[in-house]
C-alpha cells in the first residue's frame, strides 16, 4: 500500500507543469519552477558577481510563490498570458570579494558566507509555445559572516566579523528570466 501511495505521488508530482531555464541580472542563475496548484516553487542556483571584476560567488535560493496574488490578474490578450507573483522563502551562499585601494593597487580580500530570508516579486510573460520571459527582484536578507585579511606591504592583517548581508538587495536581485515549459 504505501509503494502503490508512493507511486502515486510521485506522478502527480511529474504530471505538474514545471518550467527550466536561466535568469540574467548581476550574475547568472539555473532556475527551475514547479507547478503546485495555481502557485509554483522556484529553486534557482547560480553564480552572483560573474560579470564583474571583483566579486565571485555560489548561492542558491527556494521561494514558494503565489500566482497573481490578491486575485489581481492582468488583462487577457490573444496569444499566451501575463502574471504576476510574489513569494518567500530562504537562501545561502558565498562569495569572495576583491578590495581594491587608489590607483588600482591590490588591497586584499573578504570572504563572504550568508544566509536569510528571501522575497520575490516579479512578472513573466507565458508564450502560446513553450516559453516563458520573467522580470523579477529576489533579495535575499540575513546576516553575512565575513573573514577579512589584507597587507599593507609591512603586515597582513585578519578580521572576522559578522554583518548585515547589504548585498542581498541587488546582488542576485534583479533578473530576467527565460525559461522552457514543459
Amino acid at each position: 500500500m504505501i509503494a502503490v501511495m508512493a507511486i502515486l505521488s510521485i506522478a502527480a508530482a511529474v504530471a505538474q507543469p514545471r518550467a527550466v531555464g536561466a535568469q540574467l541580472g548581476y550574475g547568472i542563475e539555473f532556475s527551475y519552477e514547479h507547478s503546485l496548484g495555481n502557485n509554483f516553487l522556484s529553486v534557482d542556483a547560480g553564480f552572483p558577481g560573474l560579470f564583474t571584476n571583483h566579486t565571485i560567488g555560489v548561492e542558491g535560493v527556494v521561494t514558494y510563490n503565489w500566482l497573481n496574488p490578491f486575485g489581481a490578474d492582468f488583462p487577457s490578450v490573444s496569444k499566451g498570458d501575463w502574471n504576476w507573483y510574489m513569494g518567500v522563502g530562504a537562501g545561502l551562499g558565498a562569495y569572495m570579494e576583491h578590495l581594491y585601494v587608489a590607483e588600482g593597487h591590490y588591497a586584499g580580500w573578504h570572504n563572504h558566507f550568508f544566509l536569510g530570508a528571501a522575497g520575490r516579486i516579479g512578472f513573466e510573460y507565458n508564450f502560446w509555445f513553450p516559453l516563458q520571459l520573467s522580470l523579477e527582484w529576489r533579495p535575499v536578507l540575513g546576516p553575512t559572516f565575513c573573514s577579512y585579511s589584507s597587507n599593507d606591504g609591512n603586515h597582513t592583517y585578519q578580521n572576522d566579523k559578522v554583518t548585515f548581508n547589504d548585498k542581498g538587495l541587488y546582488v542576485g536581485g534583479l533578473a530576467l528570466g527565460v525559461r522552457y515549459k514543459f
